[in-house]
């Protein structure tokens, strides 16, 4: 073990009055991080179908003030966006994601589009990620951060649009850490290579610490908009979500 983090392990052991586990409590307690029990869940989206799922995720984004737009398939992506930019009175421009499930968006279709693929900064008013999840449950998307999925797209720019394919619609968040782990690489020495973050998104960032009034972009984008596209088969995921 690193000896940093062992003095810093030994510290919080002092700090509880205990030592270190014996070997029969660490071993229930790593059993019981490898079975993943479930939690109890609501039966509101457990006991739909998929296609039933994807219109309750979309109604719960929605009831959250994100908003939705349905797309039959990639090709129509620049010009959804382009609309939208439009209707919101948004420059055309966009800061997306270096993932490679974004490379077959077609964005020469609309070339008055400025593209730029990378970290968000300051002066971006406008960005685009695919996600890795969407929870039927609550209308939340699950997406993870790394070198192509950079977390500063999900919170500087004020408008973030979201891709989500609809069979990356799941039922409940015990479904997406499920499709997490699945999709976990393991390297040489046996060790996980988890995402940088997780972040779960319901709707725009909105605060009413102040005096009790809900106040949207307080901490994020004040507006979340969802492209939904159907041009997939059920259980064609791919390992960013895209």
């Amino acid at each position: 073990m690193n000896r940093s983090r062992e003095v810093i392990l030994a510290a919080v052991r002092r700090s509880l009055n205990r030592g270190p586990l014996g070997a029969e409590r660490e071993a229930e307690l790593r059993d019981q991080i490898a079975a993943h029990r479930r939690n109890l869940v609501p039966a509101r989206a457990t006991s739909l179908d998929h296609l039933a799922q994807v219109e309750l995720f979309i109604a719960m984004a929605e009831a959250a003030q994100a908003t939705v737009a349905r797309v039959p398939a990639l090709a129509d992506v620049p010009e959804t966006v382009t609309r939208y930019l439009a209707s919101e009175n948004l420059p055309a421009e966009l800061v997306i994601a270096p993932d490679s499930s974004l490379d077959d968006i077609p964005w020469t279709t609309r070339p008055l589009l400025r593209i730029r693929r990378g970290r968000a900064g300051k002066a971006d008013a406008v960005s685009l990620t695919p996600c890795f999840a969407a929870i039927a449950e609550t209308g939340t998307l699950m997406l993870v951060s790394g070198a192509h999925t950079p977390t500063t797209l999900n919170f500087l720019p004020d408008t973030h649009i979201i891709l989500v394919h609809a069979d990356q619609v799941v039922a409940t968040y015990e479904d997406g850490w499920d499709r997490l782990r699945e999709a976990i690489h393991w390297n040489a020495t046996g060790a996980s290579e988890l995402p940088r973050t997780v972040n779960f998104i319901t709707g725009p960032s909105r605060t009413g610490d102040i005096e009790q009034r809900i106040v949207l972009g307080a901490h994020g984008p004040r507006r979340l908009h969802i492209l939904v596209v159907e041009d997939r088969r059920a259980g064609d995921h791919g390992e960013n979500g895209g």
